[in-house]
């Protein structure tokens, strides 16, 4: 490249020296006009624009942190109350996916195609989880306006039969207006071993629990290491963050002396929980004086009526919720900490939402240890399970969340959890606005109704700028938000978000001036994993609608449908206008026919042996099919040890390997029970095939996809296609406990399936392809 460069300037020089050498009379001609060098200039951030960090934790309720009345010791949060602004009346959606579409939109979540899940799809343009381009992100709209972007943590809004090496990227979140994402894809994920991706890249775990690794302080760490770079390299320009924690979300890992320091704080339980919480709320004026304390729901127990023993596991639940919790506000302290200190740090405006819906009660009536995927499958989770691991909670070895008594103490003091969109129980999280030098009144709780979908408009007003008309040659739909600026210096300011629907399975709602109108879906939210069939069966119709009038009804305590029938039927009437404009019916679309990467009519499988940590949705399920495995082995481990196939890890799965020479299969199930098939024999010197065939029981389920659950069989090992050992198995294979674990061959990546070294090892050969074959 030298040589071409001191070429072309030779030829430069030489021109001029011809010129003169061999100079001819010319024409005379207007001499042109002087031409400068450009470039296409990059967009420039308004005068003044603030660095911003946006902060959502997940699965908080209301009344979960000490800001807002909870027993979760939260200084930070109360600190950064105290310096900014609170909010009260602040809506999220009431479940995960939902909440950050219209957070990161400025859209109703219909709107943006996530009117459910990301984990259940439907084929109808409101629920197919489809980001839609006329909805771009705010972090796309920034980037048009000269700032940097970065997403860390939680993603959980890309199509399932997207994620995974093979892209499409353009609804991950590097194709949806972040230049850097540092998370995971998933709605919930191992604190301890997370599965991660470094933008469109899997990564190893960055370390273990026994080196005290954990996602929160690595995520912290990460986003700092990121706005470091980014001072240096582009520190011309503003940044967006968004820091969104797997904390608090199930499975609730947290290190033992965090937990210790909670020992006894909630042997009262939950009813007394909502009476303290209501109290200290009230003595905090994040709810009005004169609220009303909404009562226990059907179903859920009296703490009074429990015995001794579900008291003392019950109560440790909380003891480690509570923990994840003060644990999750010291790091993200040290995050807004570090970040204030950094150039940029005096004009850092936070908004920190506390929870992306209400407490979680998919841990059933008891609590579990098992993830809540395993759980929807029939995994063992028994009380007497749960007791035998009591000292394990918090821990790598379980997936703990508590009971739902626990999701509703700490949704205090509102009726219900969780995915119910119809009652503030579900929608109602705590704002916190903080942006020294441009709050003021912070004293004054603002009492403004206000939605997630508020964030987006409320960045452009601060930055004044408007949403272009178009992004990426796409025509934008307009806000569905309004702008908070006004309440950050006017805590009476008017209230402009004037009415909002809210879907979630069919729980529905609707909020204008003043008043809700309000329809519960017949099932129970504690029961959801286990009664999705009455979900999608049970007829909307029966549903009964209620109405309150918020404006002097905080709580939603007094149903005032029987006395105010028609205010009733005109916000009915208006629930469904709204819910036809934004792309909610039909309600409760079936989940089914969703696209995917394994061909649903294919049956034979081959893999090469280069190929590791494939997602589970990029292979075929195989619970309750027979199948086979058999993997080609170019020349036998010489340590006579390691992985030959695996998938799912610590909390779930099985695994192929060499131990001493032998030829073994694992199955682990759900991290519980470990089940051995060894061959008695040496593996010959010359082995050309190794491998296992699995037979189901007979009678046992057929095959029903995503969600068959884990069934009991036989396993045959195979050498050279004989069988040399054989064994009965049991809720085999358990990888959905195990959240994103990978298929692997020749090694297991991430958490470990087996307790042995030998099943843990890369194996200590060359192996060649490997065939699954399913029936």
């Amino acid at each position: 490249m030298r040589h071409f460069v001191t070429y072309v300037a030779s030829l430069f020089a030489a021109s001029s020296l011809s010129a003169v050498a061999f100079a001819q009379p010319a024409p005379v001609v207007p001499a042109p006009q002087a031409v400068h060098p450009a470039y296409p200039q990059a967009p420039r951030a308004p005068q003044g624009a603030p660095n911003i960090l946006l902060i959502l934790l997940d699965d908080a309720g209301f009344a979960t942190s000490s800001a807002f009345g909870g027993k979760a010791r939260t200084p930070n949060l109360e600190r950064f109350a105290a310096e900014g602004v609170r909010y009260n009346q602040f809506n999220t959606t009431a479940i995960c996916s939902p909440t950050r579409a219209a957070l990161l939109t400025g859209r109703n979540h219909h709107q943006v195609g996530f009117g459910n899940l990301m984990d259940i799809p439907a084929g109808f343009d409101g629920y197919n989880t489809v980001w839609k381009p006329q909805t771009a992100s705010i972090a796309r709209i920034l980037q048009v306006n000269g700032y940097s972007t970065a997403a860390f943590g939680k993603w959980h809004n890309t199509p399932r039969w997207e994620t995974s090496a093979a892209g499409p990227f353009n609804h991950w979140p590097t194709g949806l207006g972040f230049d850097h994402f540092y998370g995971f894809l998933s709605g919930t994920d191992d604190q301890w071993e997370p599965h991660l991706y470094n933008d469109t890249t899997q990564i190893p775990n960055p370390a273990t629990p026994e080196q005290g690794y954990h996602l929160t302080k690595d995520l912290v760490g990460k986003a700092v290491s990121w706005v470091d770079e980014h001072e240096v390299l582009a520190g011309n320009r503003p940044y967006f963050l968004y820091f969104a924690t797997g904390a608090v979300h199930m499975p609730h890992n947290v290190a033992p002396e965090w937990i210790a320091k909670n020992k006894g704080r909630f042997d009262e339980g939950w009813d007394h929980y909502r009476e303290e919480a209501f109290a200290r709320q009230k003595q905090l004026g994040v709810i009005p004086a004169d609220a009303k304390l909404t009562p226990r729901p059907a179903g859920l127990p009296a703490w009074s009526s429990l015995s001794a023993e579900q008291k003392h596991l019950y109560a440790h639940q909380m003891e480690v919720f509570s923990a994840y919790m003060e644990e999750t506000d010291q790091q993200v302290g040290k995050l807004v900490d570090t970040l204030r200190t950094r150039p940029g740090g005096d004009n850092l405006l936070v908004f920190y939402i506390v929870g992306d819906n209400g407490g979680s009660g998919e841990g059933g009536l008891e609590g579990t240890i098992v993830n809540e995927g395993a759980s929807g499958v029939g995994a063992p989770d028994s009380f007497a399970l749960q007791v035998a691991n009591y000292n394990k909670l918090g821990g790598p070895d379980v997936a703990d969340n508590y009971a739902a008594g626990w999701a509703w103490a700490t949704s205090t003091p509102f009726q219900w959890m969780k995915q119910v969109a119809s009652h503030f129980g579900g929608t109602r999280n705590p704002l916190i606005v903080d942006w020294p030098g441009h709050t003021q009144a912070s004293d004054k709780v603002r009492t403004q109704f206000s939605h997630v979908n508020d964030i987006a408009p409320t960045i452009l007003d601060i930055l004044g700028v408007s949403l272009p008309e178009q992004i990426d040659g796409v025509q934008q739909i307009p806000f569905e938000g309004h702008s908070l600026l006004p309440t950050f210096t006017n805590p009476a300011a008017p209230e402009v978000h004037t009415e909002q629907y809210f879907e979630i399975f069919a729980n529905r709602a609707i909020y204008k001036d003043g008043w809700v109108a309000a329809a519960r879906h017949d099932y129970e939210p504690w029961n959801l994993l286990h009664e999705v069939q009455k979900l999608y069966t049970a007829s909307t119709q029966n549903d009964r609608w209620e109405l309150y009038h918020i404006a002097t009804d905080y709580s939603e305590a007094d149903d005032l449908a029987a006395k105010e029938p028609q205010k009733l039927e005109e916000l009915k009437k208006e629930f469904t206008a709204e819910a036809q404009r934004n792309g909610v019916f039909p309600l409760l679309p079936p989940p089914v026919g969703a696209p995917t990467i394994v061909a649903l009519d294919k049956h034979e499988f081959t893999y090469p042996s280069d190929i590791s940590g494939l997602p589970p949705n990029a292979i075929p399920v195989l619970a309750g099919r027979a199948h086979r495995v058999e993997t080609e082995v170019d020349s036998a481990s010489g340590n006579g040890r390691g992985v030959i196939v695996a998938q799912g890890g610590r909390l779930g799965g099985y695994v192929l390997y060499e131990k001493d020479g032998h030829l073994v299969f694992e199955n682990n199930i759900f991290g519980q029970t470990h089940e051995v098939i060894a061959g008695s024999e040496r593996l010959p010197a010359h082995v050309v095939t190794v491998g296992y065939a699995f037979t189901p029981d007979a009678g046992s389920a057929p095959h029903g996809g995503l969600w068959q659950p884990p069934t009991d069989g036989t396993v045959q090992l195979l050498v050279n296609g004989k069988v040399v050992a054989q064994g009965k198995i049991h809720k085999y294979p358990s990888v959905v406990g195990s959240y994103s674990e990978t298929f692997d061959i020749g090694q297991d990546r991430g958490s470990q399936v087996s307790h042995d070294l030998a099943g843990k090892s890369p194996y200590g050969g060359k192996l060649g392809v490997t065939h699954l074959t399913v029936q």
